[in-house]
Protein backbone atom coordinates (compact mmCIF):
# COMPACT_ATOMS: atom_id res chain seq x y z
CA UNK A 1 0.00 0.00 0.00
CA UNK A 2 1.38 3.38 -0.94
CA UNK A 3 0.95 6.40 1.34
CA UNK A 4 -1.15 9.46 0.50
CA UNK A 5 0.63 12.71 1.38
CA UNK A 6 -1.03 16.13 1.42
CA UNK A 7 0.83 19.37 0.84
CA UNK A 8 -0.11 23.00 0.33
CA UNK A 9 1.79 26.28 0.33
CA UNK A 10 0.43 28.66 2.94
CA UNK A 11 1.83 31.89 4.30
CA UNK A 12 1.85 32.95 7.94
CA UNK A 13 -1.08 35.28 7.28
CA UNK A 14 -3.18 32.41 5.96
CA UNK A 15 -2.77 32.89 2.21
CA UNK A 16 -3.11 29.71 0.19
CA UNK A 17 -3.91 31.18 -3.21
CA UNK A 18 -1.14 29.95 -5.53
CA UNK A 19 -1.86 32.79 -7.92
CA UNK A 20 -1.11 35.41 -5.25
CA UNK A 21 2.50 34.47 -4.59
CA UNK A 22 5.48 32.86 -6.25
CA UNK A 23 7.20 30.22 -4.12
CA UNK A 24 10.92 30.81 -3.78
CA UNK A 25 13.86 28.60 -4.72
CA UNK A 26 13.84 26.71 -1.41
CA UNK A 27 10.16 25.76 -1.79
CA UNK A 28 10.68 24.65 -5.41
CA UNK A 29 13.62 22.43 -4.45
CA UNK A 30 11.76 20.99 -1.47
CA UNK A 31 8.64 20.25 -3.53
CA UNK A 32 10.63 18.66 -6.38
CA UNK A 33 12.26 16.37 -3.80
CA UNK A 34 8.83 15.43 -2.39
CA UNK A 35 7.45 14.76 -5.88
CA UNK A 36 10.36 12.41 -6.47
CA UNK A 37 9.11 10.34 -3.50
CA UNK A 38 5.72 9.72 -5.12
CA UNK A 39 4.45 7.72 -8.08
CA UNK A 40 1.56 10.02 -8.89
CA UNK A 41 -0.27 13.22 -8.09
CA UNK A 42 -3.93 13.48 -7.12
CA UNK A 43 -5.65 16.76 -8.00
CA UNK A 44 -9.10 18.21 -8.20
CA UNK A 45 -10.08 19.89 -11.45
CA UNK A 46 -9.22 23.44 -10.33
CA UNK A 47 -5.76 22.53 -9.03
CA UNK A 48 -5.05 20.40 -12.09
CA UNK A 49 -5.96 23.24 -14.45
CA UNK A 50 -3.96 25.74 -12.39
CA UNK A 51 -0.86 23.52 -12.40
CA UNK A 52 -1.22 22.59 -16.06
CA UNK A 53 -1.49 26.22 -17.12
CA UNK A 54 1.62 27.12 -15.16
CA UNK A 55 3.86 24.11 -15.67
CA UNK A 56 2.91 22.14 -18.78
CA UNK A 57 4.76 24.66 -20.90
CA UNK A 58 6.77 26.65 -18.35
CA UNK A 59 7.47 30.28 -19.09
CA UNK A 60 11.01 30.60 -20.44
CA UNK A 61 11.54 33.67 -18.26
CA UNK A 62 11.21 31.64 -15.04
CA UNK A 63 14.38 31.32 -12.95
CA UNK A 64 16.60 28.32 -13.71
CA UNK A 65 15.94 26.90 -10.24
CA UNK A 66 12.33 26.14 -11.23
CA UNK A 67 13.55 23.60 -13.81
CA UNK A 68 13.75 20.53 -11.48
CA UNK A 69 10.19 21.16 -10.30
CA UNK A 70 8.96 21.67 -13.87
CA UNK A 71 10.59 18.41 -14.99
CA UNK A 72 9.13 16.47 -12.04
CA UNK A 73 5.57 17.75 -12.40
CA UNK A 74 5.56 17.30 -16.18
CA UNK A 75 6.74 13.70 -15.90
CA UNK A 76 4.46 12.76 -13.00
CA UNK A 77 1.37 10.59 -13.49
CA UNK A 78 -1.67 12.66 -12.53
CA UNK A 79 -5.10 11.53 -11.35
CA UNK A 80 -7.76 14.22 -11.61
CA UNK A 81 -11.07 14.18 -9.74
CA UNK A 82 -13.66 15.87 -11.92
CA UNK A 83 -17.26 15.44 -12.93
CA UNK A 84 -17.04 18.17 -15.58
CA UNK A 85 -13.93 17.35 -17.60
CA UNK A 86 -14.26 14.79 -20.39
CA UNK A 87 -10.72 14.60 -21.71
CA UNK A 88 -7.31 15.10 -20.11
CA UNK A 89 -3.79 15.30 -21.43
CA UNK A 90 -0.53 16.05 -19.57
CA UNK A 91 -0.08 12.44 -18.42
CA UNK A 92 -3.41 12.58 -16.56
CA UNK A 93 -6.33 10.24 -15.98
CA UNK A 94 -9.84 11.08 -14.79
CA UNK A 95 -11.07 9.75 -11.45
CA UNK A 96 -14.84 9.28 -11.38
CA UNK A 97 -17.39 7.67 -9.12
CA UNK A 98 -17.10 7.37 -5.36
CA UNK A 99 -14.04 9.36 -4.31
CA UNK A 100 -13.35 7.33 -1.17
CA UNK A 101 -13.35 4.08 -3.12
CA UNK A 102 -11.21 5.53 -5.89
CA UNK A 103 -8.58 6.86 -3.46
CA UNK A 104 -8.47 3.55 -1.58
CA UNK A 105 -7.90 1.74 -4.87
CA UNK A 106 -5.08 4.13 -5.82
CA UNK A 107 -3.51 3.74 -2.38
CA UNK A 108 -3.71 -0.07 -2.61
CA UNK A 109 -1.55 -0.08 -5.73
CA UNK A 110 2.13 -0.82 -5.27
CA UNK A 111 4.39 2.19 -5.24
CA UNK A 112 6.11 4.97 -3.34
CA UNK A 113 3.07 7.15 -2.77
CA UNK A 114 0.46 9.61 -3.96
CA UNK A 115 0.96 13.34 -3.53
CA UNK A 116 -2.17 15.45 -3.02
CA UNK A 117 -2.34 19.23 -3.13
CA UNK A 118 -4.90 21.99 -3.41
CA UNK A 119 -7.81 23.40 -1.49
CA UNK A 120 -11.54 23.36 -2.00
CA UNK A 121 -13.35 26.60 -2.66
CA UNK A 122 -11.91 30.08 -2.87
CA UNK A 123 -9.22 31.07 -0.44
CA UNK A 124 -8.19 34.68 -0.19
CA UNK A 125 -5.10 36.20 1.27
CA UNK A 126 -5.66 38.06 4.50
CA UNK A 127 -4.47 41.66 4.69
CA UNK A 128 -0.92 42.02 6.13
CA UNK A 129 -2.13 44.21 9.04
CA UNK A 130 -3.69 41.25 10.81
CA UNK A 131 -2.86 41.14 14.51
CA UNK A 132 -1.60 37.94 16.12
Amino acid sequence: MRPLRYSINITVDGCCDHRALMPDEEIHIYTAERLAEADALLFGRVTYQLMESGWRYPDASLPAWTEPFARMINAAKKYVVSSTLDHLEWNAELVRGDLGTAVRELKNEEGRGLYLGGVQGRRRCHPPHRRW
